[in-house]
Order: C-alpha cells, then sequence, then structure tokens
C-alpha cells in the first residue's frame, strides 16, 4: 500500500518489521573524497568549494545497481540525502540554481533513484538537512566554515532561509510519489563543545518546526519523521553507537561501514561483516532498526569494499532473515555472549561467540519443542541435565533448575554469526 493511502498506524508497523535499511550520503563532497564535512572541517570558501560543483558528472551512476546491491543485502528500505549541510540539491530544485541541473550532469538525480528503489519493492525515504551553508540568508554560527573568518551576518534573514527550507521540502513531497521516512538534520541550540554553547546555534524556532511537522502530515500524512527538529518525532535516531539496552521508543541506528557517510577514499576503517551483523541482531534484539551507510564516490558508483561487505551482510541475511524481518526483543534472558530475536512461537539465539558443546539457556527448561541451527535446519539436541545421575568424570555439574542445554557440534557453522532456532 502507497504510503498516503495507508494509516500512520500501519506505516509504523511497517517500519519496525523492515529492520534494516540503507542510508546514501551523495553530494559535491564525494570529489573532495575527505568526508562530507570537509566544506567545515577546512574552512573551504564557497569559491573553493564551488570547483566540485562545476566537476560533478557521475557517468557510471547506474540507480538499479543500488537498489540491487540493498536488496542483495537484505535492506528492506532506504533513506537518500537530498541536500546535505553544504547546501548542494540532487533535485532540480525551482529555488536554488546551487542542484544537480546546474552542474556537468545536469539531470535529476533523485527521481531516477526514488524509481529504482521501488522497482525491487524497497522503501523510500529522504534526508534533508535543515542546515544550509551556502544559502545567502542562513546565519553564520559555530559549525558554518566561513565562522573563523569573521564574516558578517548582515542581510542574513533566518526567517527568508526557514521559508526556502519549507519551500524545498514541499517540492520533495509533492514531485516523487509516496515517501516513507522524512530524515530531518539537525538541531544544535543546545549544542555544547567545551562547556559552551555553540555560538548561533539553531533549533525548533528557526526552523519552524511545528509548522514543518505539520507540512509533511499534509502532504504526506503516512511519512514517519525523525527526531531531530526539537520537537518528538516518530522514532529517534541513536547515531554511531549501540544503546545499552531497550530505548523504550520506536529507535533507529544509523551507523557507517568506515566512520565517514560521504565517500573518504583514504579511511581504511573498515568494519568487518561479523560485526556489522552483531550490529544488526544486537539492534533488533533491543527493538530497534539498522540503517546502513553507504557513500558513493564521484562517478556515481559504491566502492568495491562497501559492494564486498553489502554481499557478505546479504549471504547472512539470505540464511537467517527471518530471525531479523518481523522480530524483535524477547521476555527470555539470553546467556552470556548472545542475543534472542523472537517472532511468535520461535525464539532465535544468535551466537557471539562459539561454546565448547553446551549452550545452558535459563528457563527455557520443558518450553522447546525443537531446535534447529537456523543456517541448514540440522537439528541441535537438547537435554536437562539430571544432576543424581553419575556417569563418572563426564556429567555435566549442577544447573540451576529451569535450564535447557543444547548439545552443540565442535565445529562452528561457517557464517558471521551462528543462529540456533528454538521452536517454543
Amino acid at each position: 500500500m502507497n504510503a498516503s493511502h495507508r494509516s500512520f498506524g500501519a506505516r509504523l508497523a511497517e517500519f519496525r518489521e523492515q529492520r534494516f535499511g540503507l542510508f546514501i550520503h551523495w553530494g559535491l563532497y564525494a570529489l573532495a573524497a575527505r568526508h562530507e564535512w570537509v566544506k567545515q572541517r577546512e574552512r573551504l570558501t564557497d569559491e573553493r568549494y564551488r570547483v566540485y560543483f562545476e566537476q560533478f558528472a557521475p557517468d557510471l551512476f547506474d540507480p538499479d545497481a543500488w537498489a540491487e546491491a540493498a536488496g542483495d543485502a537484505g535492506m528492506r528500505y532506504m533513506v537518500l540525502t537530498t541536500k546535505h549541510h553544504d547546501g548542494f540539491c540532487l533535485w532540480d530544485s525551482a529555488l536554488t540554481d546551487y542542484c544537480v541541473t546546474g552542474t556537468p550532469y545536469g539531470k535529476d538525480l533523485v527521481g531516477p533513484i526514488v524509481s529504482a528503489f521501488r522497482a525491487k519493492g524497497l522503501g523510500v525515504g529522504f534526508y534533508h538537512s535543515l542546515i544550509d551553508w551556502h544559502h545567502p540568508d542562513f546565519p553564520i554560527d559555530g559549525l558554518h566554515p566561513a565562522y573563523a573568518e569573521g564574516v558578517s551576518n548582515e542581510g542574513r534573514d533566518i526567517t527568508k532561509y526557514a521559508d526556502y527550507l519549507h519551500g524545498q521540502v514541499e517540492e520533495l513531497l509533492t514531485r516523487y510519489g509516496p515517501i516513507d521516512t522524512m530524515w530531518f538534520d539537525f538541531s544544535y541550540s543546545a549544542r555544547r563543545r567545551g562547556g559552551k554553547l555553540t555560538p548561533g546555534g539553531k533549533g525548533r524556532a528557526d526552523w519552524r518546526s511545528e509548522e514543518l511537522v505539520a507540512l509533511v502530515r499534509r502532504l504526506q500524512p503516512g511519512a514517519l519523521i525523525n527526531d531531530r527538529l526539537e520537537v518528538p518525532g516518530d522514532f529517534v535516531t541513536p547515531e554511531q553507537y549501540q544503546p545499552a539496552g531497550p530505548v523504550g521508543e520506536v529507535w533507529e541506528a544509523c551507523q557507517t561501514l568506515n566512520g565517514s557517510w560521504g565517500y573518504d577514499r583514504d579511511n581504511l576503517d573498515w568494519k568487518p561483516v561479523d560485526l556489522l551483523v552483531r550490529m544488526l541482531v544486537d539492534t533488533v534484539s533491543k527493538d530497534g532498526n539498522l540503517l546502513l551507510n553507504v557513500g558513493p564516490n564521484g562517478r556515481g558508483e559504491f566502492e568495491p569494499g562497501a559492494l564486498a561487505t553489502l554481499r557478505g551482510i546479504g549471504e547472512w541475511m539470505r540464511l537467517h532473515g527471518r530471525s531479523i524481518y518481523g522480530a524483535g526483543p524477547s521476555a527470555y534472558q539470553a546467556p552470556p555472549d548472545c542475543r534472542y530475536t523472537q517472532a511468535g512461537d520461535r525464539l532465535y539465539v544468535h551466537l557471539f561467540s562459539w561454546p565448547y558443546r553446551h549452550l545452558h539457556l535459563p528457563g527455557l527448561a520443558g518450553r522447546v519443542r525443537y531446535a534447529q541451527l537456523l543456517n541448514d535446519a540440522s537439528e541441535i539436541r537438547t537435554l536437562i541435565p539430571d544432576p543424581s545421575v553419575d556417569s563418572g568424570h563426564t556429567r555435566l555439574s549442577a544447573l540451576p533448575d529451569g535450564t535447557l542445554t543444547l548439545q552443540l557440534p565442535v565445529r562452528r557453522p561457517d557464517v558471521a554469526v551462528p543462529v540456533i532456532e528454538l521452536f517454543l
């Protein structure tokens, strides 16, 4: 059902079942290849940064390949950066010339990406920066590239900028059909560094956040809105960390492959596949979603390392997807180095480490009718040790009442994270 024709509750339920999505950070910064905040980090002037605008020509851009890579990785939706903090727009905005149609590429990028992902059956969301380091009415503040240069704010009007911001959101939500998510980034009126507030920090009043939310609700009533407008959102967005326990709200962790959101050529700090799978499992066990980022390069391709990582995750998801999609936390307490997810009467034991021969599950004695390895459906035998039976030096020591013991093979399955499926 299209986002614009379904209830908000149905959309929220769908979001919680999807569990795994693709974040795409793409813009002029892909040419610099030194992080998406390169303009701010290196205090680049508009003139210096314009070289990337004049050179932007992604001749290898293939949105179908992007969608295929996401689908093969087991992702169920994507969120695309329509505009990042540098102000550059990936669509033909009527409100600015600082958009893709003014570059050598000269064509809309958002439409083809949306179409490709929809054709693959994946959900579509838009990231949109509340910040704009290029717009002449956006007041210079402590995060702005020009702040250290002492550039005056004379003539800059945040009210006019907010009109521009709302106008661009209206363009995005009326041109591309049903949109599942509006992912705004970010408010910083109370942001502190070194114990001091960020000079000129902006937030709810500057963006006219209540009005912006009302605009989204009117144009796309089925769309979810994140939590970065300084007003309550539909889900919260922990970034670059994993919550220690259940969050108590609908949530989506956003994570990178290597610490950078945009393409960063020399950043080789790649997370291995097994770590990313553990992060996904950990997220679902705490009732969250994982939004995993890829930054395409300046020619419009996912780099080989990103593709290899997505393929590795996809191989695990092909075999273990039912422990993720539509699954969530369990009321049972998992043993150390394990995570539980549960879907109905199936409990999934994700083993972050592989024990020798036996795995002891508290509180599950008499509650499991069958157990198997999920990767190949091979049976895992269960037992409830009787401490009164002494078979010599090989009997299990006494275990707490209610403990179920699984008898594991010595050899660990050759998968990123082994999973045992318990039929309760």
